[in-house]
């Protein structure tokens, strides 16, 4: 919406809000600077009438459609008269359950290291100065004193960029390098929802050049998110599968076991998964791990703190992406 056309409906509107009578189309058309301006040059011409008269009618469909109840009244000084009364457009008290509230303080942490922090902040403070209890999944007001408190980091810099790119429906270019590549490569994506998962954020969306859904981990974006005017040319999916993407990358959708050597004090992702876990000495501990579809992928990140054992084409896979990586 223009900002002058904005802000005409916006004088309308308070117009129609402050008066304690029905105004006339004539008295709006008098109060009203964006009427004024618009009309005057001509005031009291049939065209001028005509134009008004068909701007009204569509600033006054605007703000019904909108929400504003504005009532209409005949006989105003033999004219027909409008007013948008304070008790008819109040909007009904806020109020959250327990669960509600508790997912608005979880909502707000995304934005502790955000540029929206202090706004965030400042909402929660509001609702609790209005006496609403902010309650946690457990019932308390605040959360009692513990050693442990949920956190959802949001440090990436291309996280406020690519939330709006989500909220707005505008496709997106960044450059994005992967697991198994030396040097990043420019994405054009159509960027559908945001999922945080274990710590880490994803971004799920269309991939213009691949003409496919991709997952992209936003810690591998490198550079400045770039927005780009124009519409989606792939539908937007009802359900994304984000996390059980991801889950395949770490594979954690199973299919058997793996047996990999991994160096000690290293790779605690890992070690949190492993079906079985022993020292091997000089430095070195074994483990059994889930295996599936996406496994060499992860294990190639850990670099040289992780050698594959069994079986074969795990090994094999995850030696290649390593060369890969070596000769680029």
């Amino acid at each position: 919406m223009a900002i002058a056309k904005a802000e005409r409906l916006m004088n309308l509107a308070l117009c129609l809000l402050g008066t304690r009578r029905p105004l006339t189309k004539r008295e709006l058309r008098a109060s009203i600077e964006a009427y004024v301006e618009s009309f005057a040059a001509s005031d009291g011409a049939q065209g001028s009438d005509e134009a008004f008269n068909r701007m009204f009618e569509r600033d006054k469909d605007d703000l019904r459609e909108l929400g504003l109840v504005i009532e209409t009244v005949d006989g105003v000084d033999g004219d027909t008269g409008y007013l948008a009364r304070r008790d008819s457009n109040r909007l009904p008290p806020v109020a959250f359950d327990a669960a509600e509230a508790a997912a608005l303080g979880l909502a707000a942490k995304i934005w502790q290291q955000a540029r929206l922090a202090g706004a965030a902040s400042g909402a929660l403070q509001k609702l609790r100065a209005a006496g609403m209890p902010l309650a946690s999944q457990d019932g308390y007001e605040e959360a009692p004193p513990s050693a442990l408190e949920p956190r959802i980091p949001a440090h990436e810099a291309a996280f406020e960029p690519l939330m709006v790119a989500c909220r707005d429906r505008r496709p997106v270019v960044f450059d994005y390098r992967k697991a198994n590549a030396a040097q990043p490569q420019t994405r054009h994506v159509e960027p559908w929802i945001l999922e945080c998962w274990r710590g880490t954020w994803y971004l799920a969306g269309w991939d213009r050049d691949r003409q496919a859904e991709r997952v992209f981990r936003l810690s591998r974006i490198t550079g400045r998110v770039r927005s780009r005017q124009g519409a989606f040319t792939a539908p937007v999916p009802d359900h994304v599968t984000v996390r059980e993407t991801v889950e395949s990358w770490a594979g954690e959708s199973a299919t058997g076991t793996a047996r990999i050597r991994l160096r000690a004090g290293h790779g605690y992702p890992l070690r949190s998964r492993a079906l079985s876990l022993r020292e091997v000495g000089e430095g070195w501990d074994e483990l059994e791990i889930p295996n599936g579809h996406g496994l060499d992928a992860w294990l190639v990140e850990f670099g040289a703190d992780v050698v594959v054992l069994e079986p074969a084409e795990l090994r094999a896979d995850v030696v290649d992406r390593l060369r890969a990586v070596a000769k680029a």
